[in-house]
């Protein structure tokens, strides 16, 4: 069936990038299952700008009622994907942070972060496609932005451990300003070969100060 004999029922769905409902039942968790298996195996064939909701609908043996039942558009399956992504990022920076008592340890922390961050997204190409398409869709960005927001809240939980004399306002601008960085140089790394892209992730690491500490100030 052709994507536009959804007829009406789609045009009525707005572009929310939320899924429709969540199944509570498990015959429709499994479906809601399938359909992100399909998704991902067609955006790892074709990437997630190819996606289309009609080739999910055939390849799952899905009718459209079925598939816009649980996601009102595209937009809703790539953010429950990188969501779901991100909830293993969430950990990993948790993890690292969780014992950090010093300067050095965090400097050693941020570094472990990095190297885990581009490792998963050089072996996860679907990943690495959604999380470029977090950055093209204006409703998708908002994933990436409260994503980056939980990770500055984490770092800042230590600088202010690490730092108590310094004013608060600064150490979450700091943090925020860390994570951004830290971001852009996976970003950066992903983008290039193999080698080149760990070569820069090795610069990223070495221009990491030893004592963030003299970055700030005290009151």
């Amino acid at each position: 069936m052709p994507e536009q004999a959804a007829g009406g029922r789609k045009k009525q769905l707005e572009a929310t990038g939320q899924p429709r409902r969540i199944p509570k039942q498990q015959r429709g968790r499994d479906r809601f299952e399938k359909i992100l298996s399909v998704a991902t195996e067609l955006i790892e064939e074709n990437g997630s700008d190819a996606l289309k909701m009609s080739e999910i609908v055939e390849r799952a043996e899905l009718s459209f009622g079925a598939l816009y039942q649980y996601f009102p558009d595209k937009s809703s399956i790539i953010r429950t994907l990188a969501e779901r992504f991100n909830e293993q990022g969430r950990r990993c920076v948790e993890a690292e942070l969780a014992n950090v008592s010093s300067a050095e340890l965090l400097r050693q922390a941020l570094c472990s972060i990095v190297d885990q961050y581009y490792d998963f997204f050089r072996s996860e190409p679907v990943m690495r496609d959604i999380w470029n398409a977090t950055q093209a869709d204006r409703v998708l960005q908002q994933v990436d932005a409260e994503d980056m927001e939980f990770h500055s809240q984490r770092l800042f939980d230590v600088l202010i451990k690490l730092w108590p004399k310094c004013r608060p306002e600064e150490l979450l601008a700091i943090a925020r300003m860390m994570m951004h960085l830290l971001a852009a140089a996976v970003r950066y790394s992903i983008s290039l070969g193999e080698e080149d892209g760990r070569a820069a992730i090795a610069l990223y690491k070495k221009m990491l100060p030893v004592d963030i500490g003299h970055l700030m100030a005290t009151p």
